[in-house]
């Protein structure tokens, strides 16, 4: 796996990722202490309409940015933009009222809207080898995995000699370390083929995503994965010191399972992609981890032992939905395409988690753990059944087609008015044809 860092290119942009993730993992400690400094027992509530504001300017800001920034320069782009960051990072040490919080946080969160589609699709043009570039995509869950379980330690450490203030500082070092890796490096751009308007711009990336069948069955499992995974994300804290009335050291404990079985499955998703299709991987991740967060309730009484061993195996069928997920985007996208389409990807998931995260607290608040559970895994399960639908098995076979409004003299013809390839959405291929 680590053989794809002897590429100058990717390894400084890994090295841009991790330390980028790094300050950002110190940020989310170091947020959640000023918002209990500014509005005490109310912390939770400002940090909830934070996290609904992160997410509503993921959905709004991505293909937005995607459409204004597609004829620039991405070197110039993704420096720019961790320069953003770093700037209203640095600010927030001085803000005084919660509505700041919520300005700034809203800047912050549109600009990685902007930087992240664009950072993911940049990296299948530089590892044009599809192992090389799945063994990418296993790092970078790896980097983002370690981030979760170690970022929390290192912040814990670092309070232990200075004031909750000084963690920002650490985060907006960590964006510049970023920029000057990213700038360090000659990037490819994406020249678009055609002259496009800006409506048709901001539009087409969700075109074809939503014309392609693969990315249709793409978002169904985001869906799935948004429905279970995101009961681990906001409630983990409620089961672990309500349910269990465990420590605090217990969340730690039951959050690291997550990690650990995410990390494993990225370990092996390379060798396990030489056996298994996408699809086929993918459906069989959204699968197992509705089907373990539906089986907990009745596997016994809940204990720790029984959620650290249930939240590891959601973690290891996370990592199976979502780290081949660049891959599926690369093959259904030509490449001035790519960055649209990613942001697409970027939109329409944290759309699907902008649903679940405020569900999920409602209905254990209302409901109870157990009924939590499983109307989660019900709701889960319906976008593996959507996937198993809409995602034909061998989307990329050839296509028997034609284009009876082309002259027979085209370059795409090659003489021949019916003729057969992969469909790709384009101009010259606005749908996926029927089989003839």
């Amino acid at each position: 796996m680590l053989s794809v860092l002897k590429n100058r290119t990717y390894r400084h942009l890994f090295l841009a990722q991790v330390v980028a993730l790094s300050g950002t993992g110190l940020a989310t400690v170091a947020l959640g202490l000023l918002a209990y400094d500014l509005a005490g027992e109310q912390a939770g509530l400002v940090l909830g309409i934070a996290l609904t504001i992160k997410m509503v300017a993921y959905v709004l800001i991505a293909p937005i940015a995607s459409a204004l920034i597609v004829n620039l320069n991405r070197r110039a782009v993704l420096v720019a933009l961790d320069v953003i960051r770093a700037s209203v990072v640095l600010m927030l040490p001085f803000v005084t009222e919660i509505w700041q919080i919520y300005v700034l946080i809203f800047v912050l969160q549109s600009a990685s809207a902007g930087f992240t589609p664009t950072f993911q699709a940049t990296i299948p043009d530089i590892l044009t080898d599809e192992e090389d570039y799945t063994k990418a995509l296993s790092l970078s869950r790896l980097a983002m995995d370690a981030e979760s379980l170690l970022s929390p330690v290192f912040a814990a450490a670092l309070l232990t000699w200075m004031s909750f203030d000084n963690l920002f500082w650490g985060t907006a070092l960590g964006f510049t370390a970023s920029a000057l890796l990213v700038i360090s490096v000659a990037l490819p751009s994406a020249h678009p083929s055609k002259t496009r308007g800006f409506y048709e711009r901001t539009t087409r990336g969700l075109k074809i995503y939503l014309k392609t069948p693969r990315l249709r069955g793409l978002l169904a499992l985001n869906w799935t994965i948004s429905a279970v995974v995101s009961l681990v994300f906001v409630n983990s804290v409620v089961i672990v010191k309500t349910d269990l009335g465990r420590a605090d050291a217990a969340l730690a404990i039951a959050l690291a399972g997550f990690g650990a079985g995410s990390m494993l499955a990225s370990l092996l998703i390379p060798r396990l992609l030489h056996v298994l299709s996408d699809r086929t991987t993918m459906i069989c991740g959204g699968a197992f981890a509705t089907a373990v967060l539906g089986a907990i309730p009745f596997v016994g009484t809940l204990d720790l032992r029984l959620l650290v061993a249930g939240w590891f195996c959601i973690g290891f069928a996370y990592s199976l939905v979502l780290t081949p997920a660049g891959r599926v985007l690369t093959r259904s996208a030509h490449p001035e395409d790519r960055p649209a389409v990613f942001a697409a990807q970027f939109t329409l998931s944290h759309a699907c988690w902008l649903i679940f995260y405020p569900l999920t607290g409602w209905l254990l608040l209302v409901f109870g753990t157990s009924t939590a559970m499983c109307v989660q895994s019900a709701l889960g399960f319906l976008g593996v059944i959507a996937a198993l639908k809409i995602w034909p098995r061998n989307s990329s076979a050839p296509i028997p087609h034609t284009h009876r409004d082309l002259p027979s003299d085209h370059a795409h013809l090659a003489g021949h008015k019916n003729h057969v390839h992969s469909i790709i959405i384009d101009d010259l291929h606005p749908r996926f044809t029927p089989r003839r």
